[in-house]
């Protein structure tokens, strides 16, 4: 983004985000504070469950989504380690039931957020200045992260939440 651009990107209220799945049987929008795509997870589970070899996830008011063709979606909920034993996660990843599409995380731990894919957005995103790979100790040995100078890497989570990633960038739009 050129500057002229970010200034008039900050001067915004919430970003309405339309999303949908590649069939078209479920739509979304969603209100996004946090719309830049710029972090890229390369998990296991965004990896098998996305594309491209990682996932791109946004930030947004989970109170402020509506859908249509909501029947035709589906929830998956990863095993992951705990204790010693494999546990179903509290992170929901929505899915569309025809095509396969993914099209929004949910986690009950953070009941007020919603994290669309990027990819499943149809509105125009913004190009985020830099970008942050993280979970890059569980990527697939075939993929080569494309880190540029000012980019963040990370073997795990980053410290920096998605909210605070924008606030110190100017990039929240409240």
């Amino acid at each position: 983004m050129t500057e002229m651009e970010l200034q008039s990107f900050d001067t915004l209220s919430a970003m309405q985000l339309e999303g949908s799945c590649h069939c078209g049987a479920v739509s979304f929008s969603v209100r996004s504070h946090e719309p830049v795509p710029y972090q890229r997870c390369y998990c296991s589970i965004c990896r098998k469950t996305g594309s491209g070899g990682f996932m791109i996830n946004l930030a947004a008011d989970a109170a402020t989504l509506k859908t249509t063709g909501l029947e035709h979606s589906r929830t998956y909920r990863a095993q992951v380690e705990g204790n010693g034993t494999k546990v179903e996660s509290k992170h929901q990843r929505i899915f569309c039931s025809h095509c396969g599409s993914h099209l929004w995380a949910f986690n009950e731990q953070w009941p007020e957020l919603l994290h669309p894919v990027a990819s499943a957005i149809d509105t125009e995103l913004p190009v985020a200045p830099e970008r942050v790979h993280m979970m890059l100790g569980s990527k697939a040995t075939w993929v080569e992260p494309d880190d540029r100078p000012g980019d963040g890497c990370f073997e795990t989570y980053p410290e920096q939440s998605i909210a605070d990633w924008h606030k110190t960038r100017g990039l929240r739009v409240d």
